[in-house]
Protein backbone atom coordinates (compact mmCIF):
# COMPACT_ATOMS: atom_id res chain seq x y z
CA UNK A 1 0.00 0.00 0.00
CA UNK A 2 1.38 3.47 -0.86
CA UNK A 3 2.69 5.44 2.09
CA UNK A 4 0.18 8.26 1.64
CA UNK A 5 -2.81 5.94 1.74
CA UNK A 6 -1.40 4.06 4.72
CA UNK A 7 -0.94 7.35 6.59
CA UNK A 8 -4.48 8.40 5.72
CA UNK A 9 -5.86 5.11 6.99
CA UNK A 10 -3.77 5.36 10.13
CA UNK A 11 -4.89 8.92 10.77
CA UNK A 12 -8.55 7.98 10.30
CA UNK A 13 -8.14 5.07 12.68
CA UNK A 14 -6.48 7.27 15.29
CA UNK A 15 -9.26 9.85 14.89
CA UNK A 16 -11.96 7.26 15.55
CA UNK A 17 -10.00 5.98 18.52
CA UNK A 18 -10.03 9.55 19.86
CA UNK A 19 -13.79 9.72 19.29
CA UNK A 20 -14.34 6.51 21.25
CA UNK A 21 -11.90 7.41 24.04
CA UNK A 22 -13.02 11.03 24.54
CA UNK A 23 -16.67 10.94 23.52
CA UNK A 24 -17.80 14.16 25.23
CA UNK A 25 -14.76 16.15 24.18
CA UNK A 26 -15.02 14.95 20.59
CA UNK A 27 -18.78 15.58 20.50
CA UNK A 28 -18.31 19.17 21.65
CA UNK A 29 -15.55 19.56 19.07
CA UNK A 30 -17.72 18.65 16.12
CA UNK A 31 -20.93 20.28 17.42
CA UNK A 32 -20.09 23.63 15.86
CA UNK A 33 -19.46 21.95 12.51
CA UNK A 34 -22.77 20.08 12.76
CA UNK A 35 -24.69 23.30 13.50
CA UNK A 36 -22.97 25.24 10.72
CA UNK A 37 -23.50 22.56 8.06
CA UNK A 38 -27.12 22.03 9.14
CA UNK A 39 -27.80 25.75 8.83
CA UNK A 40 -26.18 26.00 5.39
CA UNK A 41 -28.21 23.07 4.06
CA UNK A 42 -31.47 24.28 5.57
CA UNK A 43 -30.98 27.76 4.10
CA UNK A 44 -30.00 26.29 0.73
CA UNK A 45 -33.16 24.18 0.78
CA UNK A 46 -35.35 27.17 1.61
CA UNK A 47 -33.80 29.44 -1.04
CA UNK A 48 -34.04 26.70 -3.66
CA UNK A 49 -37.66 26.11 -2.74
CA UNK A 50 -38.54 29.78 -3.00
CA UNK A 51 -36.84 30.09 -6.38
CA UNK A 52 -38.70 27.02 -7.64
CA UNK A 53 -42.02 28.46 -6.44
CA UNK A 54 -41.33 31.70 -8.28
CA UNK A 55 -40.40 29.95 -11.52
CA UNK A 56 -43.54 27.82 -11.28
CA UNK A 57 -45.63 30.93 -10.68
CA UNK A 58 -44.13 32.50 -13.81
CA UNK A 59 -45.04 29.39 -15.79
CA UNK A 60 -48.59 29.58 -14.42
CA UNK A 61 -49.01 33.16 -15.57
CA UNK A 62 -47.22 32.38 -18.83
CA UNK A 63 -43.79 33.69 -19.80
CA UNK A 64 -45.34 36.06 -22.34
CA UNK A 65 -47.31 38.10 -19.76
CA UNK A 66 -45.85 41.55 -19.12
CA UNK A 67 -46.80 44.64 -17.16
CA UNK A 68 -46.83 48.36 -17.88
CA UNK A 69 -45.98 50.58 -14.92
CA UNK A 70 -45.26 54.25 -14.39
CA UNK A 71 -41.66 53.65 -13.33
CA UNK A 72 -39.83 50.41 -12.67
CA UNK A 73 -37.50 50.35 -9.68
CA UNK A 74 -35.99 47.29 -7.99
CA UNK A 75 -36.68 48.98 -4.66
CA UNK A 76 -40.07 50.64 -4.00
CA UNK A 77 -40.04 54.41 -4.34
CA UNK A 78 -41.31 56.70 -1.60
CA UNK A 79 -44.57 58.07 -3.08
CA UNK A 80 -44.19 61.28 -1.07
CA UNK A 81 -40.65 61.94 -2.36
CA UNK A 82 -40.58 60.82 -5.96
CA UNK A 83 -37.56 61.76 -8.07
CA UNK A 84 -38.13 64.37 -10.80
CA UNK A 85 -37.81 61.80 -13.61
CA UNK A 86 -40.73 59.90 -12.06
CA UNK A 87 -42.95 62.92 -11.28
CA UNK A 88 -42.91 64.07 -14.92
CA UNK A 89 -44.33 60.74 -16.07
CA UNK A 90 -48.12 60.38 -16.35
CA UNK A 91 -49.84 57.83 -14.13
CA UNK A 92 -50.94 54.75 -16.08
CA UNK A 93 -54.63 54.96 -16.85
CA UNK A 94 -57.59 53.10 -18.26
CA UNK A 95 -57.05 54.97 -21.54
CA UNK A 96 -53.55 53.50 -21.71
CA UNK A 97 -54.96 49.99 -21.17
CA UNK A 98 -57.53 50.53 -23.94
CA UNK A 99 -54.84 51.70 -26.34
CA UNK A 100 -52.80 48.55 -25.72
CA UNK A 101 -55.87 46.28 -25.88
CA UNK A 102 -56.67 47.68 -29.35
CA UNK A 103 -53.49 46.12 -30.77
CA UNK A 104 -54.55 43.00 -32.75
CA UNK A 105 -51.66 40.93 -31.36
CA UNK A 106 -52.74 41.62 -27.75
CA UNK A 107 -55.31 39.28 -26.19
CA UNK A 108 -55.80 41.21 -22.95
CA UNK A 109 -54.75 44.47 -21.33
CA UNK A 110 -56.39 45.58 -18.10
CA UNK A 111 -55.86 47.95 -15.19
CA UNK A 112 -54.74 46.30 -11.95
CA UNK A 113 -53.84 47.67 -8.56
CA UNK A 114 -52.32 46.10 -5.46
CA UNK A 115 -53.78 46.95 -2.06
CA UNK A 116 -52.35 46.08 1.35
CA UNK A 117 -55.19 45.86 3.86
CA UNK A 118 -56.63 43.76 6.68
CA UNK A 119 -59.79 41.73 6.19
CA UNK A 120 -62.31 41.32 9.01
CA UNK A 121 -65.52 39.40 9.66
CA UNK A 122 -67.32 39.59 13.03
CA UNK A 123 -64.15 40.01 15.06
CA UNK A 124 -62.01 37.60 13.03
CA UNK A 125 -59.23 39.61 11.49
CA UNK A 126 -56.27 38.85 9.23
CA UNK A 127 -52.87 40.41 9.25
CA UNK A 128 -52.11 42.89 6.45
CA UNK A 129 -52.53 40.94 3.22
CA UNK A 130 -52.50 41.68 -0.50
CA UNK A 131 -55.72 42.25 -2.42
CA UNK A 132 -55.92 42.97 -6.11
CA UNK A 133 -58.20 45.32 -7.93
CA UNK A 134 -58.59 43.68 -11.32
CA UNK A 135 -61.33 42.17 -13.49
CA UNK A 136 -62.76 38.81 -14.51
CA UNK A 137 -59.48 37.92 -16.30
CA UNK A 138 -57.61 37.79 -13.00
CA UNK A 139 -57.26 34.01 -12.92
CA UNK A 140 -56.19 33.96 -16.58
CA UNK A 141 -53.11 35.87 -15.48
CA UNK A 142 -52.51 34.65 -11.93
CA UNK A 143 -53.95 31.16 -12.25
CA UNK A 144 -56.27 29.50 -9.76
CA UNK A 145 -59.60 27.71 -9.58
CA UNK A 146 -63.02 29.10 -8.74
CA UNK A 147 -64.40 26.84 -5.98
CA UNK A 148 -67.77 28.42 -5.15
CA UNK A 149 -69.86 31.31 -6.28
CA UNK A 150 -68.84 33.33 -9.31
CA UNK A 151 -66.55 36.06 -10.58
CA UNK A 152 -67.58 39.62 -11.51
CA UNK A 153 -70.36 40.45 -13.94
CA UNK A 154 -69.86 43.24 -16.45
CA UNK A 155 -72.07 45.53 -14.38
CA UNK A 156 -70.10 44.89 -11.19
CA UNK A 157 -66.85 45.96 -12.88
CA UNK A 158 -68.10 49.56 -12.78
CA UNK A 159 -67.47 49.76 -9.04
CA UNK A 160 -69.77 47.42 -7.14
CA UNK A 161 -68.48 46.63 -3.63
CA UNK A 162 -67.96 42.89 -4.18
CA UNK A 163 -64.97 40.62 -3.65
CA UNK A 164 -63.83 37.10 -4.52
CA UNK A 165 -61.81 35.81 -1.58
CA UNK A 166 -59.03 33.22 -1.44
CA UNK A 167 -60.07 29.89 0.12
CA UNK A 168 -57.50 29.82 2.95
CA UNK A 169 -58.37 33.37 4.00
CA UNK A 170 -62.07 32.49 3.83
CA UNK A 171 -61.55 29.50 6.12
CA UNK A 172 -59.80 31.68 8.71
CA UNK A 173 -62.46 34.38 8.62
CA UNK A 174 -65.63 32.31 8.29
CA UNK A 175 -64.71 28.90 9.63
CA UNK A 176 -67.49 26.49 8.63
CA UNK A 177 -69.85 29.26 7.52
CA UNK A 178 -70.54 29.70 3.83
CA UNK A 179 -69.01 33.09 2.98
CA UNK A 180 -71.10 33.62 -0.18
CA UNK A 181 -73.38 36.62 0.30
CA UNK A 182 -71.76 37.72 3.57
CA UNK A 183 -69.89 40.99 4.03
CA UNK A 184 -66.24 41.38 4.97
CA UNK A 185 -64.61 44.64 5.92
CA UNK A 186 -61.49 45.55 3.99
CA UNK A 187 -59.95 48.55 5.66
CA UNK A 188 -63.07 50.58 6.40
CA UNK A 189 -65.10 49.33 3.42
CA UNK A 190 -67.71 46.55 3.50
CA UNK A 191 -67.51 44.19 0.52
CA UNK A 192 -69.97 41.42 -0.34
CA UNK A 193 -68.37 38.04 -0.98
CA UNK A 194 -69.57 36.63 -4.31
CA UNK A 195 -67.03 33.84 -4.82
CA UNK A 196 -64.25 31.76 -3.33
CA UNK A 197 -61.23 30.75 -5.38
CA UNK A 198 -58.25 28.50 -4.75
CA UNK A 199 -54.91 30.05 -5.59
CA UNK A 200 -52.45 27.86 -7.53
CA UNK A 201 -50.18 25.91 -5.21
CA UNK A 202 -47.06 27.19 -6.88
CA UNK A 203 -47.80 30.90 -6.54
CA UNK A 204 -45.07 32.77 -4.65
CA UNK A 205 -46.09 34.84 -1.66
CA UNK A 206 -43.36 36.72 0.21
CA UNK A 207 -43.81 36.75 4.00
CA UNK A 208 -46.48 39.25 5.01
CA UNK A 209 -47.92 39.47 1.46
CA UNK A 210 -50.44 36.63 1.41
CA UNK A 211 -53.00 37.12 -1.34
CA UNK A 212 -56.44 37.46 0.21
CA UNK A 213 -58.74 38.16 -2.72
CA UNK A 214 -59.63 40.27 -5.73
CA UNK A 215 -62.20 43.03 -6.22
CA UNK A 216 -63.17 45.02 -9.33
CA UNK A 217 -60.55 47.58 -10.27
CA UNK A 218 -63.04 50.45 -10.14
CA UNK A 219 -64.05 49.41 -6.61
CA UNK A 220 -60.43 49.60 -5.49
CA UNK A 221 -59.95 52.85 -7.40
CA UNK A 222 -62.98 54.53 -5.82
CA UNK A 223 -62.82 53.17 -2.27
CA UNK A 224 -59.14 52.86 -1.36
CA UNK A 225 -55.97 54.90 -1.34
CA UNK A 226 -52.96 53.31 -3.00
CA UNK A 227 -49.53 54.10 -4.37
CA UNK A 228 -50.04 55.09 -8.01
CA UNK A 229 -46.35 54.63 -8.84
CA UNK A 230 -45.48 51.30 -7.27
CA UNK A 231 -48.84 49.49 -7.09
CA UNK A 232 -50.81 50.61 -10.15
CA UNK A 233 -50.09 48.80 -13.43
CA UNK A 234 -51.50 47.32 -16.63
CA UNK A 235 -51.37 43.53 -17.01
CA UNK A 236 -50.92 42.49 -20.66
CA UNK A 237 -51.12 39.07 -22.31
CA UNK A 238 -50.31 38.60 -26.03
CA UNK A 239 -52.47 36.34 -28.16
CA UNK A 240 -51.41 32.68 -28.24
CA UNK A 241 -48.75 32.06 -30.84
CA UNK A 242 -47.63 35.68 -31.02
CA UNK A 243 -43.97 36.49 -30.45
CA UNK A 244 -43.78 38.05 -26.96
CA UNK A 245 -41.01 40.46 -27.97
CA UNK A 246 -42.97 41.68 -30.97
CA UNK A 247 -46.11 42.03 -28.85
CA UNK A 248 -44.19 44.17 -26.36
CA UNK A 249 -42.87 46.34 -29.18
CA UNK A 250 -46.37 46.83 -30.63
CA UNK A 251 -47.76 47.65 -27.18
CA UNK A 252 -44.98 50.21 -26.73
CA UNK A 253 -45.77 51.82 -30.08
CA UNK A 254 -49.48 51.96 -29.27
CA UNK A 255 -48.89 53.55 -25.87
CA UNK A 256 -46.41 56.09 -27.26
CA UNK A 257 -48.98 57.03 -29.89
CA UNK A 258 -51.72 57.35 -27.26
CA UNK A 259 -49.47 59.65 -25.20
CA UNK A 260 -48.44 61.72 -28.24
CA UNK A 261 -44.74 61.09 -27.74
CA UNK A 262 -42.55 62.43 -30.53
CA UNK A 263 -40.07 60.17 -32.35
CA UNK A 264 -36.84 60.02 -30.36
CA UNK A 265 -38.50 61.11 -27.11
CA UNK A 266 -37.97 58.70 -24.21
CA UNK A 267 -40.81 56.49 -23.00
CA UNK A 268 -42.87 57.87 -20.14
CA UNK A 269 -43.60 54.35 -18.86
CA UNK A 270 -41.77 51.10 -18.22
CA UNK A 271 -42.47 47.53 -19.29
CA UNK A 272 -41.76 44.75 -16.81
CA UNK A 273 -41.24 41.31 -18.29
CA UNK A 274 -41.11 37.98 -16.51
CA UNK A 275 -37.34 37.92 -17.12
CA UNK A 276 -36.95 41.18 -15.23
CA UNK A 277 -39.02 39.80 -12.36
CA UNK A 278 -36.88 36.68 -12.26
CA UNK A 279 -33.74 38.79 -12.36
CA UNK A 280 -34.88 40.86 -9.37
CA UNK A 281 -35.95 37.75 -7.47
CA UNK A 282 -32.71 36.00 -8.38
CA UNK A 283 -30.67 38.86 -6.97
CA UNK A 284 -32.79 38.97 -3.83
CA UNK A 285 -32.49 35.24 -3.18
CA UNK A 286 -28.75 35.35 -3.89
CA UNK A 287 -28.18 38.18 -1.41
CA UNK A 288 -30.42 36.45 1.10
CA UNK A 289 -28.54 33.19 0.70
CA UNK A 290 -25.15 34.91 1.05
CA UNK A 291 -26.33 36.72 4.17
CA UNK A 292 -27.60 33.54 5.78
CA UNK A 293 -24.49 31.59 4.82
CA UNK A 294 -22.38 34.34 6.37
CA UNK A 295 -24.33 34.00 9.60
CA UNK A 296 -24.07 30.22 9.57
CA UNK A 297 -20.34 30.47 8.90
CA UNK A 298 -19.98 31.84 12.43
CA UNK A 299 -21.00 28.39 13.69
CA UNK A 300 -18.49 26.82 11.32
CA UNK A 301 -15.81 29.18 12.62
CA UNK A 302 -16.65 28.19 16.20
CA UNK A 303 -16.42 24.56 15.14
CA UNK A 304 -13.04 25.21 13.55
CA UNK A 305 -11.73 26.84 16.71
CA UNK A 306 -13.01 23.84 18.66
CA UNK A 307 -11.11 21.53 16.31
CA UNK A 308 -7.93 23.53 16.83
CA UNK A 309 -8.37 23.45 20.60
CA UNK A 310 -9.00 19.70 20.75
CA UNK A 311 -6.09 18.99 18.43
CA UNK A 312 -3.79 21.10 20.63
CA UNK A 313 -4.91 19.03 23.62
CA UNK A 314 -4.38 15.86 21.60
CA UNK A 315 -0.86 16.90 20.65
CA UNK A 316 -0.02 17.63 24.28
CA UNK A 317 -1.50 14.32 25.48
CA UNK A 318 0.45 12.36 22.88
CA UNK A 319 3.80 14.10 23.15
CA UNK A 320 5.61 10.90 24.15
CA UNK A 321 3.93 9.01 21.31
CA UNK A 322 5.16 11.64 18.85
CA UNK A 323 8.67 11.45 20.25
CA UNK A 324 8.66 7.65 20.01
CA UNK A 325 7.47 7.72 16.42
CA UNK A 326 10.18 10.21 15.50
CA UNK A 327 12.82 8.11 17.27
CA UNK A 328 11.69 5.12 15.18
CA UNK A 329 12.17 7.07 11.95
CA UNK A 330 8.89 8.90 11.29
CA UNK A 331 9.54 12.03 9.28
CA UNK A 332 8.25 15.52 10.01
CA UNK A 333 5.97 15.22 6.98
CA UNK A 334 4.44 11.96 8.21
CA UNK A 335 3.67 13.43 11.64
CA UNK A 336 2.15 16.53 10.04
CA UNK A 337 0.05 14.40 7.70
CA UNK A 338 -1.18 12.17 10.53
CA UNK A 339 -2.60 15.04 12.58
CA UNK A 340 -4.07 16.78 9.54
CA UNK A 341 -5.92 13.60 8.57
CA UNK A 342 -7.13 13.23 12.15
CA UNK A 343 -8.49 16.79 12.22
CA UNK A 344 -10.13 16.39 8.80
CA UNK A 345 -11.75 13.13 9.93
CA UNK A 346 -13.25 14.77 13.00
CA UNK A 347 -14.77 17.59 10.96
CA UNK A 348 -15.91 15.19 8.23
CA UNK A 349 -17.86 13.27 10.86
CA UNK A 350 -19.40 16.59 11.90
CA UNK A 351 -20.16 17.38 8.26
CA UNK A 352 -21.90 14.04 7.68
CA UNK A 353 -23.98 14.47 10.83
CA UNK A 354 -24.74 18.02 9.72
CA UNK A 355 -25.95 16.71 6.35
CA UNK A 356 -28.34 14.32 8.08
CA UNK A 357 -29.69 17.07 10.32
CA UNK A 358 -29.72 19.46 7.36
CA UNK A 359 -31.86 17.08 5.32
CA UNK A 360 -34.29 16.84 8.23
CA UNK A 361 -34.31 20.61 8.77
CA UNK A 362 -34.85 21.16 5.04
CA UNK A 363 -37.87 18.87 5.03
CA UNK A 364 -39.32 20.64 8.07
CA UNK A 365 -38.86 24.06 6.45
CA UNK A 366 -40.44 22.80 3.23
CA UNK A 367 -43.45 21.57 5.17
CA UNK A 368 -43.72 24.78 7.21
CA UNK A 369 -43.41 27.07 4.17
CA UNK A 370 -45.33 24.75 1.81
CA UNK A 371 -42.41 24.51 -0.62
CA UNK A 372 -42.21 21.82 -3.28
CA UNK A 373 -38.48 21.42 -4.04
CA UNK A 374 -36.00 19.05 -2.45
CA UNK A 375 -32.74 19.78 -0.68
CA UNK A 376 -30.20 20.63 -3.42
CA UNK A 377 -27.46 18.01 -3.77
CA UNK A 378 -24.80 20.66 -4.28
CA UNK A 379 -25.33 21.85 -0.71
CA UNK A 380 -24.48 18.37 0.62
CA UNK A 381 -21.32 18.21 -1.49
CA UNK A 382 -20.39 21.73 -0.40
CA UNK A 383 -21.01 20.82 3.24
CA UNK A 384 -18.63 17.84 3.02
CA UNK A 385 -15.95 19.89 1.28
CA UNK A 386 -16.24 22.75 3.76
CA UNK A 387 -16.12 20.45 6.77
CA UNK A 388 -12.94 18.77 5.50
CA UNK A 389 -11.41 22.17 4.69
CA UNK A 390 -12.14 23.37 8.22
CA UNK A 391 -10.32 20.36 9.63
CA UNK A 392 -7.30 20.95 7.40
CA UNK A 393 -7.14 24.71 8.03
CA UNK A 394 -7.70 24.68 11.77
CA UNK A 395 -5.74 21.47 12.24
CA UNK A 396 -2.68 22.85 10.49
CA UNK A 397 -1.22 24.70 13.49
CA UNK A 398 -1.53 21.79 15.96
CA UNK A 399 -0.21 19.38 13.32
CA UNK A 400 2.73 21.64 12.56
CA UNK A 401 3.46 21.96 16.26
CA UNK A 402 3.48 18.17 16.61
CA UNK A 403 5.72 17.75 13.58
CA UNK A 404 8.22 20.33 14.87
CA UNK A 405 8.77 18.58 18.23
CA UNK A 406 12.27 17.54 19.17
CA UNK A 407 12.16 13.74 19.66
CA UNK A 408 14.48 13.84 22.71
CA UNK A 409 12.41 16.50 24.48
CA UNK A 410 9.20 14.69 23.50
CA UNK A 411 10.41 11.40 25.03
CA UNK A 412 11.20 13.21 28.29
CA UNK A 413 7.66 14.59 28.50
CA UNK A 414 5.61 13.33 31.45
Amino acid sequence: MPLGLRNVGEGVGIAFDALRTNKLRSALTILGVVIGVTTVMAIASMVQGIRTQIFNAIETAGPSVFYVIRFFSQTPLNPDRLPYEVRIRPIVSTADARAIAAVPEIAYAGMWVQLFQRMEYQGNRTQTITLFGADDHYMDIQGGTLLRGRFFTRGELSGEKVVVIEADVGDRLFGRLDPIGRYVRVGGTALRVIGVYQKPENIFEPPGQEIGGVMPFETAHQSFRYDETNNLFIAVRPRPGEDPAQARDLATVALRRARNLRPGAPNTFDLITQDQILDVVGKFTTYFFLAMVSLSSVALLVGGIGVMAIMMVSVTDRTREIGLRKALGATRREILWQFLVEAATLTLVGGLLGILFGLGAGELMKAALDLRSGVPLWSAALACAVSIAIGLIFGLYPANRAAAMDPVEALRHE
